[in-house]
């Protein structure tokens, strides 16, 4: 087990450490996602959709705080950090107010009486998303997953463990349950084992 470091480009100056989860800890953040998914595909769109609304309000309630991580961890200038953080809070917003219709059953012509595609969740997704956004990659990934009934678990890039912790806090903050959205700290070494 080992320790992640965020260090900020501009100085290199260490900003905090991060111990590693060791494979019980893995273990223990799948159990919590792969014991939460039914309910939470079961919960309903529109449970999901108040939800993610909740999530677009904490990003711009806390917006300048969640910027100012990004330009820390990876030097992101701060204009753009506000940008990235905005994008992402819109982004919730609009979901939630489009995901019931984009999420509805499709008719399609055959043969049968009655034919349609179907949307329906897979179960628990694992994100490993790269440094460069750290908050919209996460979120482009995170927003319309959970939205559409999924359960997601997030390896970030090992440099931006801050953000990552952020946006997991984001979704506690804004009422998820314990489980559906959760930052799993380590480095890519572990990425199998969370497979």
């Amino acid at each position: 087990m080992g320790t992640l470091r965020s260090i900020d480009p501009a100085s290199g100056r260490e900003l905090a450490q991060f111990p590693e989860l060791d494979a019980a800890g893995i273990e223990a953040a799948i159990a919590r996602a792969w014991g939460s998914r039914h309910s939470w595909r079961d919960i309903g769109v529109d449970m999901r959709a108040t939800l993610l609304r909740s999530v677009a309000g904490v990003l711009r309630t806390d917006k300048a705080r969640y910027a100012a991580m990004a330009t820390a961890e990876m030097g992101k200038p701060i204009i753009e950090a506000e940008g990235e953080v905005e994008k992402c809070a819109w982004t919730a917003a609009w979901l939630a107010d489009n995901a019931a219709r984009l999420l509805a059953d499709e008719p399609m012509e055959s043969t049968a009486t009655r034919s349609y595609v179907r949307f329906q969740p897979l179960g628990v997704i694992l994100a490993v998303m790269p440094w460069n956004f750290p908050f919209w990659q996460v979120f482009r990934f995170a927003a319309p997953s959970l939205m559409a009934g999924n359960v997601g678990l997030l390896k970030h890039a090992s440099n931006v463990p801050g953000c990552a912790l952020a946006i997991e806090s984001v979704f506690r903050d804004a009422g998820f349950p314990r489980g559906l959205f959760a930052t799993v700290l380590v480095g890519s070494s572990a990425v199998a084992l969370l497979i």
